[in-house]
């Protein structure tokens, strides 16, 4: 029998008070307005008798005397196939004017998935984005987050990686989205013809902060759901930052001590609990989480990346409209370089790096003035090609034209006799007719 409780004590921002018995945290519960609205909300603290809840929409319209039923259940998602293709809100409810979603009930913001069943990572995830799969490969069941600044193009990124990826499902998680942006996210996958694969799960900038905690919750229960039933998940997440500052003005909101920066103390175990979704399961699909994460004043060291950093397994730096080869860092990429891609993988991933650092020299050089050496115009012409073959955030490429690309930029900057390469490397890949 549901306990129902027409008292509400106290109303601050998005919490209410309550004097309650036989509660648990997390539970779900209903406010019955008395202009026949319904609302719900969840068990965040408990104090003796005293529960308070968080609503998940506005508390415009809620009065002291309203009816508060407890639902002995934690908040849940719908999964099922017709979710593929729609668009719902942090709530977990249709938000693109289509029918309601029918399937199985889910509880969200569980634990992470049982460690027996996981298995060492192995495959690659192919987006053919250069930046990526040469230098920095993504792993199935990887988390690794897009530390950009507010004005870079991270969602078009994300964007990219949604249309381009191999994925069997794209999970979209957005919070604090503008319009723009979210329309965005819409006519992209529309226009791309990925919008089938698709499914979006969206806090507009303008909709309760609650919502926003919901976001990443919501989409990590269902797509851990999609791959136990054997399909490989893309997860990406726009904004971490968003999430985290709302996790900070509910803190605020109950008079909780800040930390540093005003974050609470819980930040680091509220984001690696969402991170730590990622999964490969034995037998079964993967996880891969893709997380942005804007740094304010792109300060690495501001709790957020921070943080981020220590959960995470590299991070991927959007810098001045590209994916800086210097700040990025993929930590599992030694476990598919040269097994499921090519042998020339590594030894032309790490020339081509190599070489466009010491061009970056020979550009200080050329501004300072100094008289340049045959060596620095070649320099200066592999980072020319480099940033427009490589790293322009436009380029589509598969691992494989990629590599080939490299091996055709590295013959039309230098001879072979330059480069200090393995001879069997050189006499399988060196494009020698176009060799100077």
């Amino acid at each position: 029998m549901k306990a129902v409780y027409d008292r509400i004590l106290d109303m601050r921002g998005n919490l209410i008070t309550v004097q309650a018995n036989g509660v648990s945290l997390g539970e779900l519960a209903r406010v019955d307005l008395q202009d026949g609205r319904s609302v719900y909300a969840s068990v965040l603290r408990i104090e003796g008798e005293k529960v308070q809840l968080q609503v998940f929409q506005n508390t415009r319209g809620i009065a002291t005397n309203d009816r508060v039923s407890f639902l002995k259940r934690e908040m849940q998602a719908v999964y099922g196939d017709s979710l593929l293709g729609r668009r719902l809100n942090g709530a977990g409810v249709p938000v693109d004017g289509g029918p309601d979603i029918r399937g199985e009930s889910i509880n969200i913001g569980g634990p992470s998935f049982n460690p027996v069943k996981r298995i060492i990572p192995r495959d690659m995830v192919r987006t053919n984005i250069p930046m990526i799969d040469m230098f920095n490969c993504l792993v199935k069941s990887q988390k690794i987050p897009i530390f950009s600044v507010p004005g870079e193009p991270y969602n078009q990124l994300l964007m990219r990686i949604a249309n381009q990826t191999d994925a069997d499902v794209v999970v979209i998680g957005g919070m604090g989205l503008t319009f723009k942006e979210y329309q965005a996210f819409i006519d992209n996958a529309e226009q791309s013809g990925s919008i089938d694969k698709t499914v979006m799960f969206v806090h507009r900038a303008t909709d309760p902060a609650v919502e926003c905690l919901l976001v990443p919750d919501m989409a990590l229960a269902c797509a851990e759901q999609f791959a136990i039933h054997n399909k490989h998940v893309m997860v990406l997440l726009t904004d971490m930052t968003a999430f985290a500052d709302a996790i900070k003005e509910i803190a605020v909101t109950m008079d909780q001590v800040p930390s540093n920066r005003g974050y609470p103390g819980s930040l680091y175990s509220d984001l690696a609990s969402r991170y730590e979704k990622a999964v490969l399961i034995e037998g079964a699909g993967s996880i891969t989480v893709v997380g942005v994460t804007t740094m304010p004043g792109d300060d690495v060291t501001h709790p957020i990346p921070d943080n981020t950093g220590y959960i995470t397994e590299g991070q991927f730096y959007l810098h001045h409209r590209q994916i800086d080869p210097f700040g990025s860092l993929s930590r599992l990429k030694q476990l598919v370089i040269g097994k499921v891609t090519r042998e020339d993988h590594g030894d032309l991933a790490n020339a081509m790096i190599r070489l466009y650092a010491e061009s970056k020299k020979a550009r200080e050089r050329q501004g300072m003035g100094f008289k340049l050496s045959k060596w620095d115009e070649k320099l200066l012409n592999f980072s020319f090609l480099f940033e427009e073959r490589m790293m322009d955030l436009e380029v589509n490429l598969s691992i494989e034209e990629a590599l080939d690309l490299g091996w055709r930029t590295l013959a039309e900057c230098f001879d072979a006799s330059e480069k200090k390469k393995k001879k069997g490397l050189l006499d399988k890949y060196w494009p020698w007719q176009k060799s100077n």
